[in-house]
């Protein structure tokens, strides 16, 4: 068998040229040993009917078997003969032949290091896809995040209106001015509470050094 991958061949036909001539092969073969058989048979039945035939079907078999080898060998050199010339003549494409879905390769063509050169910028730019589509992903995460937040500060401003409506309903004029005041009350109620705690403390020792 030819060890060419004739993959031009296959393209066009869709089967290797190779894999054709394996099954004719096998076809031939299994049509050589049919006929064998059917040989064997009819001697067989012919010698059944001289009387006095010494001759046994263990005897018929060897020679089937010979002859079978004999046509085998025969059958292997015409059969190389006739594939070379069925690679050569009729499952070969020419040089000169150029399939139509090829034909564009014609019209544009390019070297090795041009296609190179075009997979190398392909590269590129799919990785440049990639690192802005990460970006992208990154830049929505933010803006939910970011939305997140307003929504927060929302509810903080209504709280916030919400209160200063309560100010003003007891009179307790801007709310600006309360907060600021509740403020300064807060750090003097903390500087009082720690005060009282550091005295506690000092108390404490003293109880126990008495």
């Amino acid at each position: 068998m030819s060890v060419d991958p004739m993959a031009y061949e296959t393209q066009f036909f869709g089967f290797t040229p190779q894999t054709c001539m394996l099954r004719v092969y096998i076809a031939f073969q299994d049509y050589l040993f049919e006929m064998m058989l059917v040989v064997e048979g009819v001697m067989l039945k012919k010698l059944d009917g001289i009387p006095g035939c010494k001759i046994s079907p263990s005897q018929i078999r060897k020679c089937t078997e010979k002859f079978l080898l004999f046509m085998k060998e025969h059958f292997d050199k015409l059969f190389a003969k006739m594939e070379e010339v069925l690679l050569q003549l009729v499952l070969n494409i020419p040089k000169n032949v150029l399939l139509p879905e090829d034909r564009v390769h014609e019209q544009y063509p390019y070297s090795k290091e041009e296609f190179q050169a075009l997979q190398d910028e392909l590269q590129q730019l799919q990785q440049q896809c990639r690192a802005e589509a990460a970006a992208e992903q990154a830049l929505r995460a933010e803006l939910e995040e970011q939305k997140a937040v307003k929504a927060e500060l929302e509810k903080i401003l209504q709280c916030f209106d919400g209160l200063e409506n309560i100010c003003r309903e007891h009179g307790a004029g801007n709310f600006k001015e309360s907060f600021a005041l509740l403020t300064q009350s807060s750090k003097k109620l903390q500087n009082v509470l720690k005060d009282v705690e550091e005295k506690s403390k000092k108390m404490k020792q003293h109880d126990q050094l008495m």
